[in-house]
């Protein structure tokens, strides 16, 4: 079975920015049984805490899309994020939107291989781990990374986000 089109294109673009694992081996998608659409669900499949997931959440950041990978420990602080940034309004995105701004659908945005850059905020919460686990396109594919390799691979700025 070919993997999907977004699996391919976020599998190139780690390819392409020569992404590593937490071992220093080369990131590599991985497909789960079953989708998983929540940080916990994706836990519990891969048998790592929640906090450990990279949740991909797209924002509306006056207008333009915001990609805030966030510890699936915790929620995002909208109101706090959006004054650390200078945005006058910051709200969750439409699906609609969504998958304009990444090609992919929710519950799967991957923090990269996206049509164009999406400016991304990766919440400080998840260096305090070794290893962190990432979608890769669609709901059932995750790839394994690490912080400084999340913050390098999106150009992303650290944050505090909750």
């Amino acid at each position: 079975m070919q993997p999907h089109p977004n699996v391919r294109a976020v599998q190139a673009a780690l390819d392409d920015a020569g992404a590593r694992d937490g071992s220093g081996t080369a990131s590599a998608v991985r497909l789960l049984p079953e989708a998983v659409h929540t940080a916990a669900a994706a836990a519990s499949a891969l048998g790592v805490e929640t906090g450990q997931i990279a949740n991909s959440l797209i924002f509306e950041a006056d207008g333009a899309p915001l990609l805030v990978l966030t510890s699936g420990a915790h929620r995002v602080d909208t109101a706090g994020l959006a004054a650390r940034l200078g945005v006058t309004r910051l709200r969750r995105a439409t699906p609609e939107f969504v998958r304009e701004h990444t090609g992919q659908p929710i519950g799967g945005v991957a923090p990269l291989g996206h049509p164009a850059p999406v400016r991304t905020v990766v919440d400080t919460a998840l260096a305090g781990y070794p290893e962190i686990w990432a979608a890769g396109g669609i709901p059932r594919a995750v790839f394994p990374t690490t912080y400084d390799e999340l913050l390098r691979i999106t150009a992303g700025t650290p944050a505090e986000v909750a």
